[in-house]
């Protein structure tokens, strides 16, 4: 650790933007001079990375890494909206690509529409573009918190991820959806099977029934926004799917042992 200074650790931003696409826009071909993080939050894109293309949508992570060659374009009856941050990890220099492409992550991953995703990046936009005194200091904080995140989420997709495309597509809805009213028969519907074999199937796939799974990925969730120090613990337990507090408070204390108000950092 000797030859590693502390700025080597944090990634240090050098352009962050939230893009609202107009009909004309694209990226001509250019190569990636850095590590670059396009998060979709609306709309539709397709980016040619190495001479492969993708489609992205709402929901959808793309993440760039230095000498990648890029290029996009937005569909004008679909126009996407993202939030954009390019930065250099000094401590990633010369680290080869995973084989999904990307270092910090796959190329594409498909993380879905999360609250507490978008709301670090609109806070990053806001602090980034006010350019108050120590916002650098706070936007590199900020995106550390924000690549945790991503971390928890890539990483728990791919451990997680299914051999059945059916239980994959239901489990990418629970985690883009589930904040919202869930039940097993309108998954079940979603995936054209019969609620009981669709538990059968969930059970076989990933060792959990449905909605050990769901309150698995809502609690995570819960647990994220409680440790920003954004929300209070009713507001949390509305946004992650709960209408009964109690509900919520006796699931986040079975699944991690301690109440939620634990998580919410002291002032």
């Amino acid at each position: 650790m000797s030859d590693i200074s502390l700025d080597d650790l944090v990634p240090q931003i050098t352009g962050y933007a939230f893009l609202r696409c107009s009909p004309g826009w694209r990226i001509w071909e250019r190569e990636a001079d850095g590590h670059e993080l396009a998060y979709i939050v609306k709309g539709k894109a397709r980016y040619t990375v190495n001479g492969a293309a993708h489609e992205l949508e709402s929901g959808d992570l793309l993440c760039l890494s230095e000498g990648d060659i890029v290029e996009a374009v937005t569909y004008p009856q679909n126009l996407m909206h993202c939030y954009s941050v390019n930065f250099t990890p000094r401590y990633l220099a010369g680290k080869k690509q995973t084989p999904e492409g990307g270092v910090l992550f796959p190329l594409v991953s498909r993380v879905g529409l999360r609250r507490e995703l978008v709301a670090m990046f609109r806070e990053l936009a806001h602090i980034w573009n006010g350019q108050q005194r120590g916002y650098v200091m706070k936007s590199r904080a900020l995106l550390i918190l924000i690549l945790h995140r991503l971390t928890d989420i890539v990483s728990n997709d791919a451990s997680a991820a299914p051999g059945d495309t059916r239980i994959n597509r239901v489990i990418r809805y629970i985690a883009a959806h589930y904040g919202e009213k869930l039940t097993v028969k309108a998954l079940a519907r979603r995936v054209d099977l019969d609620e009981a074999y669709l538990g059968y199937l969930f059970k076989r796939e990933t060792g959990m029934m449905i909605h050990q799974y769901m309150a698995k990925i809502r609690v995570q969730n819960a647990e994220n926004m409680l440790q920003s120090g954004n929300y209070k613990v009713e507001k949390v337990a509305e946004l992650c799917g709960y209408s009964d507090y109690f509900h919520f408070f006796k699931s986040f204390k079975s699944l991690r042992g301690f109440p939620p108000s634990r998580c919410i950092p002291r002032k």
